[in-house]
């Protein structure tokens, strides 16, 4: 080859290779000064880490936190939530994290929540884009969906529904109280097979408030032997355990991960398949049955309102089958496991204090009397058992830091500036915790919500439903089978730990609820006085 050409051709080489270097440089610079200028005056927070941002905090032991001069907390093996109002305590009640290179704001206190839920509600409401809840979600239905006009059509038409098939109203009894029959039975027989070893209450309690959804959205109960219904609420489990506690959770850095054909991804798939295939089978089976002078549930009220809408030509109406099907799920999974876990940290706590198990029964036996159906009716005369249910609840917020929130828009709070699509983070937990406002915060205490004349005390700073637009629709309903499930079963059992048995751990399981450990329990027939 030439010289000439040879020298020529490497030239142009070069030229390129420096032009390529000098585009990739001016690329992560002006990258870097926009984040640079974005992230100005954002939360303090710890400083994160290449590629993986604040999770490594979660990764490795607090003495190399230690060394590199990362803030240590006080207490091992932190769950997120505790980890969360200790870094508040170094940071203040508005800090940031970082998951990757994405931003987050954790919301501590009750002023702080109240101010960004409450008081900016058309900024703090929106919804952020997880991977793995839009893949399953297609950001439909009422849980996750994104905040805005459709939403808050969807959400006012379902909870007008549900009211009027029972939600919050006293004509919801029967159906709760029926599922309670159930139990009893069953614990009674299951007393029998278990003897001194102890029985687990969570699958028992599960179909119990599984079948209040069903009745109020189906029209239908399922019995407790019912092997189609058994797999679904087995499928919901399964599917929120592989999400939250498993290599699943790559997707939402990488979603391609969900179509691989093995392992945990290939399962995640056929559980959305067979959830999918039962529900819609329900819907298919309602729209063929539909009487339009007798509608029997949310599902027909939904069917009968798309029919009006497509007859009132609005074609671009958000009333869809789609639709109808993610709100289902979203009822059945939101509906089912806060409630069962509410229930079965109760029963727990009352297993753990046999002091306060024995003062509600006494107060049962007195008010109600050991034969007399509990009701709703009584709840005013309980103010003890209702103490000691909201002090669990107090203790345990079953859904401790909400569902992820997302800023709609750039605003300036509390003296920072949070840019539009950042994660906000409301840590109820930290409210519910907060020595600030509650005396002994970690302490089991239900006198705390009683007055000195043992009148109910009711406190702003009890929110383990959330506040704001986002607030839980089901609140009511779950306040009923609290209150029913509770009341009926201390009147008719005394629980106990098997003996020589120790409890399990009060730190729970973290997931998408806050869920006791699994624990067992001997479950003994209160003798009539």
């Amino acid at each position: 080859m030439d010289l000439h050409v040879w020298l020529d051709c490497a030239l142009s080489h070069i030229n390129f290779a420096a032009v390529l270097v000098f585009v990739v440089v001016y690329y992560v610079l002006v990258t870097y000064r926009k984040r640079q200028k974005l992230f100005a005056n954002i939360p303090p927070g710890p400083k994160p880490w290449p590629v993986v941002g604040n999770f490594g905090h979660f990764l490795i032991p607090p003495f190399v936190r230690g060394l590199l001069q990362q803030p240590v907390t006080n207490r091992q093996n932190m769950n997120a939530m505790e980890y969360f109002t200790d870094m508040s305590k170094v940071y203040g009640d508005v800090f940031s994290l970082f998951a990757g290179t994405s931003l987050m704001v954790v919301l501590n206190g009750y002023k702080v929540l109240k101010e960004a839920l409450s008081n900016h509600t058309d900024v703090f409401s929106d919804r952020p884009d997880i991977p793995t809840v839009t893949i399953m979600t297609k950001r439909k239905g009422i849980v996750f969906a994104p905040y805005g006009s459709v939403w808050k059509k969807q959400r006012k038409f379902c909870h007008s529904t549900l009211r009027n098939f029972g939600l919050g109203k006293l004509s919801l009894e029967p159906c709760i109280l029926q599922g309670l029959d159930t139990i009893k039975t069953q614990l009674l027989h299951l007393r029998k097979h278990c003897g001194s070893a102890g029985m687990d209450l969570a699958p028992l309690v599960s179909n119990a408030v599984s079948n209040v959804i069903c009745s109020m959205a189906l029209g239908q109960r399922f019995h407790h032997d019912d092997q189609e219904f058994r797999t679904l609420l087995n499928l919901m489990a399964r599917g929120l355990e592989i999400c939250v506690n498993s290599p699943a959770v790559l997707i939402n850095v990488f979603p391609l991960l969900y179509y691989l054909p093995f392992g945990v991804f290939w399962e995640l798939r056929q559980v959305e398949r067979d959830i999918t295939a039962f529900l819609k089978r329900i819907i298919k089976t309602h729209r063929e049955t539909l009487d339009p002078d007798n509608p029997r549930d949310l599902v027909d009220m939904y069917l009968l309102e798309m029919l009006a809408q497509q007859a009132a030509g609005e074609e671009d109406s958000s009333f869809t089958e789609d639709y109808l099907f993610y709100i289902i799920g979203d009822l059945f999974i939101a509906g089912t496991d806060t409630t069962t876990n509410s229930v079965l940290w109760i029963l727990f706590y009352m297993v753990l204090y046999p002091d306060i198990q024995e003062k509600v029964q006494e107060e049962i036996d007195t008010v109600i009397g050991q034969h007399q159906t509990p009701s709703m009716n009584d709840k005013g005369r309980l103010p003890f058992t209702e103490a000691t249910i909201m002090e669990v609840q107090r203790l345990t917020v079953v859904v401790p830091l909400a569902i992820p929130h997302m800023t709609s828009r750039d605003t300036e709070f509390c003296g920072y500036t949070i840019p539009k699509g950042t994660v906000i983070i409301p840590n109820l937990w930290s409210v519910h915790r907060d020595p600030t406002v509650w005396d002994e915060p970690d302490l089991f205490n239900p006198t705390r919500f009683l007055d000195q004349e043992g009148k109910l005390l009711r406190k702003q700073y009890f929110i383990p439903f959330g506040i704001g637009p986002r607030v839980c629709m089901g609140e009511q309903l779950a306040k009923m089978e609290l209150f029913l499930m509770v009341t009926s079963l201390l009147q008719a059992f005394t629980f106990s730990l098997p003996k020589g048995q120790s409890p399990s751990p009060l730190q729970g399981r973290f997931g998408l609820t806050w869920a006791p450990s699994p624990f067992t329990v001997c479950v003994s027939p209160r003798s009539s006085r």
